[in-house]
């Protein structure tokens, strides 16, 4: 029997993009934008039409402020701007929409959306599924193993460990001790200044791990590389971030909040949810009956 794919979605970065594409003029009957809660319904459309998937899953950012990692390291993710109230009452939306057409909504307070995806990926393959995660962030790179795929939809660009390897200059497997060492600024993770992702990809290619790497700092200077001495002494400083950034940027694959009854295959499809989210957010005949045919499927 051939293997099924289990699609696992990062949702907020479909959120998000519609949030900023879609004009704010799209407004429900009190006025309120829902032109995020609009792209994203039509993004799943779409993705539902294209693959037919027997089992999926959406993953929700719910600990932006709360997370294990919060605890680790306070200043995490603290660049970010919080949420509009206008995006918050979108995001609950999309909530709705995927418990109404009946698939498994993932989020918590203690593990990101990441960690879920991690925990779900980990889950399918032992289930015998092949997984295809749907996502446009470089961290879930990591979590692709030999038959799995990181496909950006939008752009429709599909990463196998292979196209990782090429694109970030380390396996999937060391994306984590990338991150550590170079830092992210897009979630407040310092890494080491002065090292960038170029570098920490020559230094993983030689020294494997951040643990290799840390207990053989001196080797680092008969390295083939510009400003072999500077990096070395960089390393040598920065140690302890070092081994404290690889705990943020490390994807947990064993989130307990997946313990229990979390099912990958779709449920019913409660259709009265389904036309009073509808009402709320003031869908036409068009793509109602749209909807319609595609929860009948």
């Amino acid at each position: 029997m051939p293997k099924t794919t289990a699609y696992l979605i990062d949702s907020s970065i479909y959120i998000f993009r519609a949030w900023f594409t879609l004009p704010d003029s799209l407004t429900n009957t009190n006025g309120e934008p829902v032109n995020a809660v609009y792209g994203f319904i039509d993004f799943v459309a779409g993705l539902l039409e294209e693959t037919k998937p027997t089992h999926l899953s959406f993953a929700f950012d719910q600990s932006l402020t709360s997370s294990f990692r919060n605890t680790i390291y306070p200043p995490y993710k603290a660049n970010r701007d919080p949420a509009p109230d206008e995006l918050k009452r979108q995001f609950e939306y999309c909530r709705r929409f995927v418990e109404a057409i009946g698939y498994s909504l993932l989020s918590s307070d203690r593990y990101e959306a990441d960690d879920l995806l991690g925990t779900a990926a980990t889950r399918a393959r032992a289930d015998g599924h092949d997984v295809i995660i749907l996502s446009a962030d470089k961290d879930l790179a990591q979590l692709i193993e030999e038959n799995d795929v990181l496909w950006d939809y939008a752009r429709d660009r599909r990463f196998t460990p292979k196209k990782i390897k090429e694109h970030f200059g380390v396996r999937p497997d060391q994306i984590a001790d990338q991150l550590a060492i170079a830092g992210d600024k897009v979630d407040n993770i310092p890494g080491v200044p002065g090292i960038g992702m170029t570098t920490a990809a020559r230094l993983l290619t030689k020294f494997e791990t951040i643990e290799n790497l840390l207990e053989n700092i001196p080797a680092i200077s008969d390295m083939k590389i510009r400003g072999a001495k500077r990096i070395q002494g960089l390393v040598d400083e920065h140690q302890e971030m070092i081994l404290l950034c690889k705990k943020l940027t490390e994807i947990k694959c064993d989130a307990e909040t997946l313990h229990g009854d979390y099912e990958l295959e779709r449920g019913q499809c409660d259709y009265a949810d389904l036309d009073e989210l509808f009402n709320e957010i003031g869908f036409g005949n068009i793509r109602r009956e749209k909807w319609k045919r595609l929860a009948a499927k």
